[in-house]
C-alpha cells in the first residue's frame, strides 16, 4: 500500500504513475508487502523538516524517515516516509535535462534506499548505494544516469 499525498497544487507530477512505480520499487527491494508513505511538498516544507530533523536550515530534494517495526505484529509493515520537494526536483530536472517525473522517480529510489539502511557518507557506502540505485532504475526502466 502506498499512502500518497501531493501538497503541491499544479505540480505536474503524475500521481498514479508515481504510486505504480513506488509499488514496483518496493517489490524490487523485497518489500512488496510493506507500505510506504510518499509525500510531495514545496521547498519551504522540506526546509522545515530538514531543519527540525537534521539540523540543516536549507531545502533538500528528498528526506527519508524509516520506521521501526512495532513489537506487536502489525496489520501491515510501514517501511517509512519519503518526502520529496517538487521545487528542488524541478530545478534538478532542468539541470539534468530530464523530465520532472523522471527526477521524482530518481528521488523516490534514493529515498527508498535510505529507508532500507543505505547511506552515502563513506566512499564504500556511496558505491553500494549507486549500484543499488542503478538496479532499481533498471527495474522500472528508468534511464540511468540521465
Amino acid at each position: 500500500m502506498i499512502y500518497y499525498r501531493n501538497d503541491v497544487r499544479g505540480s505536474g507530477v503524475n500521481g498514479r504513475a508515481l504510486v505504480a512505480t513506488a509499488k514496483r520499487l518496493l517489490a524490487a527491494i523485497g518489500e512488496g508487502a510493506s507500505a510506504l508513505s510518499l509525500t510531495l511538498v514545496r521547498d519551504e516544507a522540506i526546509r522545515t523538516l530538514n531543519r527540525e530533523y537534521r539540523g540543516k536550515d536549507s531545502a533538500t530534494d528528498v528526506l527519508s524517515f524509516p520506521l521501526e517495526e512495532p513489537a506487536k505484529r502489525p496489520v501491515e509493515r510501514l517501511l517509512g516516509d519519503v518526502v520529496i520537494s517538487v521545487d528542488t526536483a524541478r530545478r534538478q530536472a532542468r539541470e539534468y535535462d530530464a523530465t520532472l517525473q523522471r527526477e521524482i522517480y530518481r528521488l523516490l529510489i534514493h529515498g527508498l534506499l535510505h529507508l532500507t539502511g543505505h547511506d552515502h557518507v563513506a566512499a564504500s557506502e556511496r558505491r553500494d548505494m549507486r549500484r543499488e540505485e542503478r538496479r532499481l532504475a533498471d527495474a522500472i526502466a528508468l534511464p540511468w544516469p540521465y
